[in-house]
């Protein structure tokens, strides 16, 4: 069954809030460069990518973590095509979102390149340097079904004192089934329990620097 698209309220006329959860998509600071630092540089990209290097995400939003590191592939100049699947239950509506990529003028050529998709209310994307699916659902039922194996991994659900289905030890659990050996995962939170829930799953995890007044964010990696 697919869900209505969420339509967000606009704080400043930008940034998006979700009414549902009652957060915004993205830090009211810098969003681009929220996602650069925690989710890029903490995956150690663009060092990593490869041909058919496999990123997924919990919580696709804006879509603004999928344009920012297509521009990272794109400009590391690494050969071939980046596969990136992304978790969400309540997909943004594709005029929604491509307001939302308006605030990141730095992003406009790819925004403009992928928002005719959006309009038709894509959920696949398939281009020469990218494979793109969004898989629509409840990621405790949708996730378990995937057979995909992320060499990196974007945590990034509304925070967890307000979006706790997206944080618990089981859905947690299938994330390391579908992590690759040496795989990691990033993610702005440093809870606790979110750690916990990462550590028992199998990853080793750090606590490093967050971006802006986040003092600290969570990076996580699977053994070889």
């Amino acid at each position: 069954m697919t869900n209505q698209p969420d339509a967000p309220l606009w704080r400043d006329g930008e940034v998006p809030v979700s009414p549902r959860f009652d957060d915004p998509y993205f830090s009211l600071e810098n969003g681009l460069a929220e996602t650069r630092h925690t989710f890029l540089a903490g995956n150690d990209l663009p060092a990593r990518f490869c041909d058919g290097f496999q990123l997924a995400e919990l919580g696709f939003g804006t879509g603004l973590n999928l344009l920012a590191t297509l521009q990272l592939w794109r400009e590391s100049g690494t050969a071939g095509r980046l596969l990136f699947t992304s978790f969400e239950a309540f997909p943004m509506n594709g005029a929604d979102m491509i307001r939302a990529q308006s605030a990141f003028p730095e992003l406009a050529a790819i925004a403009d390149e992928l928002a005719p998709f959006w309009r038709d209310g894509a959920r696949e994307i398939d281009i020469p340097d990218l494979r793109f699916r969004m898989v629509e659902g409840d990621a405790r039922t949708t996730l378990p079904a995937w057979q995909g194996k992320a060499d990196a991994w974007f945590l990034d659900g509304f925070s967890p004192a307000k979006n706790p289905e997206l944080w618990g030890e089981d859905l947690m659990a299938e994330v390391g089934r579908n992590t690759a050996p040496g795989g990691t995962a990033a993610t702005y939170t440093a809870a606790g329990h979110v750690r916990r829930a990462l550590e028992a799953a199998g990853f080793a995890v750090t606590r490093v620097p967050g971006y802006g007044r986040k003092r600290h964010m969570t990076r996580a990696e699977m053994p070889e």
